[in-house]
């Protein structure tokens, strides 16, 4: 096991402390704050509960947390020196000057300035060459970006060894190669930063309304395509130089209270285009077009999941046209199957294949069963009252293909519903084309004893029916099946 030495215990060096006790490594603890231990500990809680999930594989298995009331005690024999004390030059400088008596000469000592210059941090050190500006995001636990800003002082060999080793926790070290006040991200933030401060102060736009015009629309852009690559794909065919050419004069408009621009020359326009080829030159637009829509769509799902954002967007305009969408109890023709769920396949729901991955049918059949269990009765008030359905049993067979865009609907056939038993034949279609069925047997229960019990009145009604309904339909082809005997 390797062993990372936090030097200052706050929201910084919580997330690095828990980067590295997550990814296997013993992590030492030094922070004068009586509180360090708490604080610490809850950010723990939280990385838990969530960097694991990042995963689709275990991550090793959690090393050792130590407090300790000298530094000199939490250095020693560390492989790795994380300071995130206060941005105070002076303050740092003492650090350094104190740890560097007690560590080992072959660790790396990273600090997490957001604004001083490495070269600053190394001014008087025992050992400059060991001392590296590695620059995270908050929270340092789930975001990858390290800035690795290194000095002449910091031989190639040691820029790589801290890059090895930030990479085997997780993070993508992004190497700085020419040190400046802020380094990269920051000085960009600062620059939104302050025109937003303009925008307030000058009754343009309240800070919801900054945060909404950027959480709605080029925030989620930048997540996945970053700037540049996002104003190439808008020049369309003719690629950035159109671009360019067509937005570069507005540099010189006073769209922004930063008006110290460069000068817009053709030889900064050929620079920008040449590294925008170099970066992205071997994906046509259309190509960079289809992946910036995946990523959207899969970015933007997963903030419909939380209500959160465009995602919340999203499901208030689901909400909207849900009504009328699919029958009620009333509106459905009960002699046939019940329409129970009609959308669109997502992009995010196919695999490598090309189609629809396994465990999306799954959530497409057990979407089914949540609407005719709302059609019965067993919405979310009955639910909250204290009983629901508990799926026992599942049975899926997948028939043809279904591919990203495809129209399906689901049409639901009740073969047992009596009593605390509730049984289920789902058909999905594409057209006419049968691709896939899904059988669930499920029990009704309180969700106070969590034990099997029989539903209200009201859904035993709506029950019967159904029953009385779909009497007269076969019973499906494939119900009831095990997995056959290859012939």
């Amino acid at each position: 096991m390797k062993t990372a030495a936090i030097i200052g215990g706050g929201v910084i060096g919580g997330g690095w402390a828990a980067r590295f006790l997550l990814n296997g490594w013993n992590v030492r603890v030094f922070d004068p704050d009586p509180e360090a231990e708490r604080k610490i500990g809850e950010v723990l809680d939280n990385a838990r509960r969530s960097l694991p999930g990042l995963s689709d594989v275990p991550l090793p298995e959690e090393g050792a947390l130590t407090f300790h009331a000298e530094m000199a005690d939490a250095v020693q024999g560390a492989d790795w020196i994380q300071e995130s004390v206060p941005e105070r030059l002076d303050l740092k400088l003492k650090v350094y000057k104190g740890l560097q008596e007690a560590c080992d000469p072959g660790a790396v000592i990273g600090s997490s300035t957001s604004g001083f210059k490495p070269s600053e941090l190394q001014e008087g050190a025992l050992r400059p060459e060991q001392i590296v500006v590695t620059h995270p995001f908050n929270p340092v636990y789930l975001l990858p970006l390290i800035e690795v800003v290194p000095t002449a002082a910091n031989s190639a060999e040691f820029v790589a060894h801290a890059q090895d080793l930030l990479k085997s926790v997780g993070f993508f070290p992004l190497h700085v190669k020419k040190e400046i006040d802020a380094h990269i991200a920051d000085r960009f933030l600062e620059a939104v930063w302050r025109e937003a401060l303009w925008l307030v102060k000058d009754g343009i736009a309240t800070t919801e309304e900054i945060d909404e015009a950027i959480r709605m629309g080029f925030g989620i852009r930048w997540a996945q395509m970053g700037l540049f690559e996002t104003y190439r794909v808008a020049g369309g065919e003719a690629g950035m130089k159109h671009f360019m050419a067509q937005f570069g004069p507005a540099l010189e408009w006073p769209w922004t209270k930063l008006m110290d621009v460069p000068e817009f020359t053709d030889e900064l326009v050929d620079l920008i285009a040449g590294q925008s080829d170099a970066q992205s030159g071997m994906h046509s637009i259309r190509e960079l077009e289809r992946i910036r829509d995946n990523n959207l769509v899969g970015m933007m799902r997963a903030l419909k999941a939380q209500n959160w954002g465009a995602g919340a967007v999203l499901n208030a305009h689901d909400a909207a046209l849900k009504p009328g969408a699919l029958p009620s109890l009333d509106q459905a023709d009960l002699s046939q199957p019940i329409l129970t769920l009609a959308r669109a396949v997502p992009l995010d729901w196919t695999d490598y294949n090309g189609h629809m991955t396994e465990s999306k049918y799954l959530e497409a059949f057990a979407n089914s069963t949540d609407r005719f269990m709302e059609i019965i009765g067993c919405d979310a008030d009955y639910i909250a009252s204290g009983g629901s359905y508990f799926t026992a049993e599942t049975h899926i067979r997948h028939i043809d293909e279904t591919h990203a865009g495809a129209k399906i609907e689901v049409r639901t056939q009740m073969l047992l519903g009596a009593g605390k038993k509730l049984h289920l034949f789902h058909s999905m279609y594409e057209g006419d084309k049968l691709l896939a069925t899904g059988e669930s047997f499920l029990l009704h229960v309180s969700l106070e004893t969590r034990r099997p019990c029989a539903p209200s009145t009201e859904i035993e009604a709506a029950l019967g029916r159904v029953a009385e309904g779909q009497a007269g339909l076969p019973y499906p082809e494939g119900a009831g099946n095990a997995i056959r005997k290859p012939a």
